[in-house]
């Protein structure tokens, strides 16, 4: 590894050091991702409801229903785990940078959607809003970001791994290897 890979990896470290207490106190990715979130909601809601309204504190109302946009809806820990795959991962600055475009969009569409869907079973006052609504929170997101990530690597032909790829080239630096004489 070379000066300038070393420090590139330094700083991919760093960042994602500093997102994470962006994440944790500044809720950076809450700040982001709620208006981006929010917004679309409320226009894909109106082609379906009528008397949709935004209220204060990122609510919307339709359909004798009111629905908060919260800081869980936001899912700010998933878009940090998808940075982390993607920042504990070697690969060229450009492909880096137009892969995490693709989590972030493919993340947001889907949360999007998401909040439309479950917008429209609470509309319906169905008995398993509760119970889906947790097992999309416990299981599928989880799973949403495991295929978003898989389908990157596919999409942008990632052949390293995260972390381990890192720490493979650090140690193959550090520890000379034996020569067969």
């Amino acid at each position: 590894m070379n000066n300038k890979e070393a420090i590139i990896l330094a700083i991919r470290y760093i960042v994602l050091v500093v997102l994470g207490f962006a994440l944790i106190y500044g809720k950076l990715f809450e700040i982001i991702f709620t208006p981006l979130t929010f917004w679309p909601v409320l226009g894909i809601l109106h082609l379906f409801y009528d008397n949709v309204a935004s209220l204060p504190g990122y609510v919307i109302s339709y359909a004798n229903v009111y629905a908060g946009i919260i800081p869980a809806c936001i899912a700010g820990a998933a878009y940090y785990l998808l940075l982390i795959l993607n920042l504990t991962t070697p690969m060229k600055a450009m492909k880096r940078a137009w892969s995490i475009l693709f989590l972030v969009g493919a993340f947001l569409i889907f949360n999007i959607m998401r909040i439309v869907i479950f917008a429209a079973v609470a509309a319906s006052r169905s008995n398993y809003f509760d119970a889906a609504h947790m097992m999309m929170w416990y299981f599928g997101s989880t799973v949403m970001v495991v295929i978003i990530w898989f389908l990157t690597v596919w999409l942008f032909k990632i052949k390293e791994i995260p972390v381990y790829s890192d720490m493979k080239s650090l140690y193959e630096d550090a520890v000379p290897r034996r020569r067969k004489k």
